[in-house]
């Protein structure tokens, strides 16, 4: 009916905004965010434009197809919860195959950039990591185990990863450990969005920590996972890596964490929940970008 009183240009609009929305625009900034910045912590002064801007462009092409196929092979669970029935393939807004090729259109454009203008090494572990979210995590990891987002985590470390090998073209300690960093924070992260969306993962049949283990279990593994992602997330300064700058932003931003995750644990409540899911996007956020203030401003410690 709604087709009947658009015009070509209205129709075109629609399905574009659809398929952009596929993409899980905001969780693929993040991911461009931590690559970005992983590349130029690789390098000790400016990149190479070309080589800077190829990498941002293929992975960010690449993660948009790979969160494509999440939403499609997942459209008949997004259907049965609150928080994603409006999405396109599980509203019916787009067909399957429009979303498939779609998908793989952005996948193979973006490993072809990594390819062509930045290195093997770097397109082969996007590729890994395109199947790893994509394949492992979404049709076997998630519907499997409450230990999903743990193990399929790693997945969604890789980032920084990748950006450090497309400027260096070789995994070091230093990548090693910014992927540490997104894997140990991974876990507080979802979880908290697990919580108080937690009938809505039971409505879909997904075993996550909150509907299998209950709330009071789930809270005291984000504050445990938060006391270890305090430790990790110090240890750039303990290598070298990073500097006072950094310190004092991580100890800020990790205090800030263990008390929100603490209370949390102490006394839940939805809101509580929602507010460390936030939060935890803004802690990563700020970890990363004070890694690389401290990498061009080194004070006084670097």
């Amino acid at each position: 009916m709604r087709e009947s009183v658009l015009s070509p240009a209205g129709l075109w609009r629609d399905k574009a905004a659809a398929l952009l929305s596929l993409t899980k625009p905001r969780v693929v900034q993040l991911i461009t965010f931590c690559a970005l910045i992983g590349f130029l912590l690789a390098v000790p002064g400016w990149p190479d434009a070309v080589t800077f801007v190829a990498t941002g462009v293929g992975i960010t092409l690449a993660a948009a197809g790979a969160a494509a196929i999440n939403c499609l092979v997942e459209r008949t669970v997004d259907a049965r919860m609150r928080r994603t029935e409006r999405r396109p393939l599980a509203s019916g807004r787009l067909a399957p195959v429009e979303a498939l090729v779609f998908a793989v259109l952005l996948a193979v454009t973006g490993l072809g950039i990594l390819w062509i203008r930045v290195n093997a090494l770097t397109m082969w572990l996007t590729l890994a990591t395109f199947v790893g979210y994509a394949i492992v995590y979404t049709l076997w990891l998630k519907p499997a185990t409450p230990q999903n987002i743990v193990i399929g985590g790693a997945s969604g470390a890789m980032p920084p990863l990748l950006g450090w090998v497309a400027a260096t073209g070789q995994i070091s300690g230093d990548a090693l450990l910014l992927f540490a960093i997104i894997f140990v924070w991974t876990p507080p992260h979802f979880w908290a969005l697990a919580l108080y969306r937690r009938d809505d993962y039971a409505r879909a049949g997904l075993p996550m920590l909150p509907v299998t283990h209950g709330e009071r279990f789930t809270t005291l593994a984000v504050l445990l996972y938060t006391l270890l992602l305090s430790a990790v997330t110090l240890l750039p300064v303990a290598t070298g890596m990073a500097g006072g700058l950094y310190l004092l932003a991580a100890l800020a931003l990790n205090g800030r964490f263990l008390q929100i995750a603490f209370g949390m644990h102490r006394r839940y409540a939805h809101a509580t929940a929602r507010r460390a899911f936030v939060f935890s996007i803004w802690y990563l956020s700020g970890l990363f970008a004070a890694l690389l203030v401290d990498h061009y401003l080194p004070w006084p410690m670097s």
